[in-house]
């Protein structure tokens, strides 16, 4: 676990801009969905602080502590993601400014929000064997669905990811 942290444990964070509307949803917003957001902007240690934060939103939503194996992978799935999704704003993106999370009983949706232009995708051919480059295809793998959501006219952009809930 991380020893650095920008929110205090047990802080939710903000809700995102525009929760419960579908300003930063592929489709409509779905009802219940829970959301906790964390500004990273100006954030030390970011990958352990992101880990950190989805972590407390797990145990909140009550995805940990895990009661089996199926609950604990779904988690670590979630970490993992979340890892990956920031890691690669990092170092694609100039940074990430904001990790929002959200929950429904069936879906759990991660997105990183940054001001980078480039389109991330997973890189083609995957070679399993030569290190880096595996980002976007273990968010890919794991994942019901992720996408890349723009304003037009605006910079950067919201890359998304779902999955889902433990039985």
């Amino acid at each position: 676990m991380s020893t650095t942290r920008q929110h205090p444990p047990g802080d939710l964070g903000r809700e995102p801009e525009g929760a419960g509307d579908d300003a930063h949803a592929p489709s409509a917003e779905p009802a219940g969905r829970q959301w906790r957001t964390l500004p990273l902007r100006q954030a030390i240690g970011i990958v352990p602080t992101a880990r950190d934060f989805a972590r407390q939103a797990l145990h909140d939503w009550g995805w940990l502590p895990a009661a089996g194996a199926d609950r604990r992978a779904a988690a670590e799935d979630v970490l993992l993601v979340v890892s990956e999704l920031v890691t690669n704003a990092c170092l694609h993106a100039g940074g990430p400014d904001e990790l929002r999370i959200g929950c429904t009983p069936k879906v759990l949706r991660v997105e990183v929000v940054d001001s980078g232009a480039g389109q991330p995708a997973p890189r083609t051919p995957h070679r399993a064997g030569r290190p880096g480059g595996h980002g976007m295809f273990i968010v890919q793998r794991l994942c019901l669905d992720w996408g890349v959501l723009r304003v037009p006219g605006e910079p950067g952009k919201t890359v998304w990811a779902e999955l889902a809930a433990p039985a």
